[in-house]
């Protein structure tokens, strides 16, 4: 692991003659090493990767940035690379690329929204991600995780896949900092501004994953031309845990679009 001037913990594998490098972004509660299967599958194939532990995350517990601060930072960790994110990695991923086009060569955006559209309903996300902060104080990391994985959202997801040694690595304020500047009733709704990426983007949702093959549809539409929509199957919310080797196969089909050669 190094920490590069930008403050995030970041793990480099493969060659740095490979191209094109590919950035991977976790979710919260998880780091860097929750990419693991990925990470190995993508080095074998010859691309340079690079793991970033997210603000508030892993070994970067002690950094605190919003998502468009999240955004800046991870360009600045990972260089000129196609971005993949899950989750709250993906939010940050759409950020960057916005903030940061001649970084970002290309997306691959796993259970990710451009934000919550209604005032009202992004208030009470905001509010819920505060009770949320307030219960991991209170409890600790071992005990939200606990409820965090009972989440319906993760319904699917195998206990031998959900990575748990990783995520008790993470500190309470880290998350709960994580939570109040980077959750989604944080986010500033981009749906809007999509039209200005015009990167290849490959959108990914676990088919069982209802609402997120919902947004992902919308999130398509809202890109355009540049975009496609994939289901997982037999996936749900964290399809790159659930199904690492079709979300590896996504993440390829970009590379091939993006470096033809």
């Amino acid at each position: 692991m190094t920490i590069p001037p930008s403050g995030l913990a970041t793990r480099v594998s493969g060659s740095h003659n490979a191209a094109p490098t590919i950035a991977l972004l976790h979710g919260f509660t998880q780091t860097g090493r929750s990419w693991g299967a990925v990470a190995a599958a993508l080095t074998a194939k010859g691309h340079r990767v690079v793991t970033v532990d997210m603000p508030g995350h892993g070994g970067s517990a002690d950094v605190r940035a919003d998502l468009n601060g999240s955004g800046d930072l991870v360009t600045t960790a990972a260089g000129p690379a196609i971005y993949v994110g899950y989750s709250m990695g993906g939010r940050v991923a759409l950020h960057a690329a916005l903030r940061s086009p001649s970084a970002v060569r290309g997306l691959v955006l796993i259970g990710a929204t451009a934000g919550i559209s209604n005032d009202a309903e992004r208030t009470a996300r905001r509010q819920d991600d505060e009770r949320l902060a307030a219960e991991l104080e209170r409890d600790g990391v071992e005990a939200f995780l606990v409820r965090w994985l009972a989440n319906p959202l993760f319904a699917t997801l195998p206990a031998n896949a959900a990575g748990l040694a990783d995520r008790r690595a993470n500190t309470t304020a880290g998350l709960a900092a994580s939570l109040r500047q980077c959750g989604t009733g944080t986010q500033e709704p981009l749906w809007e501004r999509l039209v200005a990426i015009d990167v290849p983007v490959a959108i990914v949702a676990g088919a069982l994953d209802e609402k997120f093959c919902v947004i992902g549809r919308r999130l398509a539409s809202a890109i355009g031309a540049n975009a496609r929509f994939t289901t997982i199957p037999d996936a749900g919310h964290a399809a790159h845990l659930e199904q690492p080797g079709a979300v590896i196969s996504a993440i390829t089909d970009i590379t091939s679009i993006t470096d033809p050669s």
